[in-house]
């Protein structure tokens, strides 16, 4: 049985990295994608992992996979596509961190993922299957997403859920707001950032907002707020949880990398209504930890904490 299995894009994020003598931009190939990133920082963090998504034959598709491998993420669900390159997001970082994305995948492999690619028996071992918006955007992705989503509830499976809003993907913010919101009735544990939850609830306000989407059905939301740490509703309980103070060098990945941590915490316990608050809360002071480490690096993937980076200091 896989603690997480997280199933959606993976590519390549051509991350501004400084310039050259010349003030010429310069990119760094970082590996990315935002439920792939997740793969990767549970893994770190212990859980077991698998990833389910889609990339072409050119190299960059084996270094995608080559890095899960390295990093203790089972690939055996990843297909290669014959026909599509494997995408490429670029991002671009300004003097605060903060990134701005231009994505390359019109046609790409990751959105050419179709049901049948998906092994129901992988679905059937998997003790949480995650997924976020990205792969929601077109099809065949949409739908073989959403049908691992539901193919591994009916199998008693947790369903975790990342909403994680690029504008530059949909074509209008309607229509990603219509089909961000349609997976919410299966979703047991949620994230959200302070920018999309007004998205999807048509409020800013943290406990309105978290009530909406609790009124789903959804047993855990958790709201991201930067710096700031996280907010959390569970069940009756709310809470903030402050961020760790550091030095910012790029802000990829800190929200997959908090999730992930959330998550591989998660999977210790076997059902999420045997959790504790004061547990919850620990475990969010965790996840903030390990998102405050990603955000003082660079890149995404390459910037995640290893366990002893979060536990033993």
């Amino acid at each position: 049985m896989t603690d997480i299995t997280a199933v959606g894009e993976i590519l390549i994020d051509l991350t501004q990295s400084g310039v050259n003598e010349l003030g010429i931009p310069v990119f760094a190939a970082n590996p990315g994608g935002a439920p792939a990133n997740l793969a990767v920082a549970a893994a770190r963090l212990g859980a077991s992992s698998a990833f389910i998504g889609k990339v072409g034959t050119d190299s960059f598709g084996t270094f995608l996979r080559n890095t899960l491998v390295e990093n203790q993420v089972d690939v055996s669900g990843m297909v290669t596509d014959q026909k599509n390159r494997t995408t490429l997001a670029v991002v671009a970082v300004d003097k605060a961190g903060e990134r701005t994305f231009s994505f390359y995948r019109d046609p790409s492999a990751d959105v050419n993922l179709c049901c049948e690619e998906i092994s129901e028996e992988q679905l059937k071992n998997t003790r949480f299957l995650h997924f976020g918006s990205v792969s929601l955007t077109t099809d065949p992705a949409r739908s073989a997403t959403l049908h691992a989503a539901r193919t591994a509830k009916q199998f008693g499976a947790i369903i975790s859920y990342d909403p994680n809003y690029r504008a530059s993907l949909w074509s209008d913010e309607a229509t990603a707001i219509q089909r961000m919101l349609e997976p919410l009735n299966m979703v047991d544990v949620l994230k959200v950032s302070d920018e999309e939850l007004p998205l999807l609830t048509g409020t800013d306000d943290l406990d309105k907002g978290s009530q909406i989407l609790a009124d789903k059905g959804i047993a855990l939301v958790l709201v991201t707020l930067g710096a700031n740490g996280a907010y959390y509703r569970f069940g009756s309980h709310t809470g903030h949880i402050p961020g760790v103070k550091v030095k910012v060098g790029d802000t990829n990945g800190a929200g997959d990398t908090f999730f992930g941590a959330t998550l591989a915490q998660l999977a210790k316990f076997e059902k999420l209504a045997d959790i504790t608050v004061p547990e919850l809360e620990t475990i969010i002071t965790i996840a903030n930890k390990a998102a405050a480490l990603t955000t003082s690096r660079h890149g995404a993937i390459p910037a995640m904490p290893t366990y002893d980076e979060v536990f033993d200091n």
